[in-house]
């Protein structure tokens, strides 16, 4: 049972914003400080992704892990209320997120994609997106 009625439940979720989150600030803070320039939500892209590296024919995705759905993480564990709206919901987004993708790579881009919670391990990430940079 949720602890808020729907219309305050409504308010709440029309709030979390979809750019500009604090996981995107802190990829961006990690490409620019290893001397990488980038492009912000390019809307003449799929899915206007979240980082392009134009120079380096590069994009850089940050997904939420329930937004997104990731598999197997304890950060996407769907609500017990209204369980079939947000399975659709979830659905929908990884969907939409896969044609983005196929679509980017069909346009000959490289996409890294990082889950939110990979944010917890710094060194870990810092070495993913260094490899990601310098795979030509």
């Amino acid at each position: 049972m949720d602890i808020y009625d729907q219309k305050k439940r409504s308010e709440i979720m029309s709030k979390i914003s979809s750019k500009n989150t604090a996981p995107e600030v802190i990829i961006r803070k990690i490409l620019h400080s290893m001397g990488y320039r980038f492009r912000l939500h390019q809307k003449n892209l799929p899915g206007t992704p979240d980082i392009v590296l134009k120079r380096h024919q590069k994009i850089v995705l940050v997904n939420g892990c329930f937004w997104h759905g990731h598999e197997n993480c304890k950060r996407s564990k769907l609500p017990e209320t209204n369980k079939d709206k947000w399975e659709a919901k979830i659905q929908k987004n990884k969907l939409r997120d896969e044609h983005n993708l196929a679509e980017l790579k069909v346009m000959g881009w490289d996409v890294l994609v990082i889950w939110q919670c990979q944010l917890r391990d710094r060194e870990k990430l810092m070495e993913q997106i260094s490899s990601f940079m310098t795979n030509e």
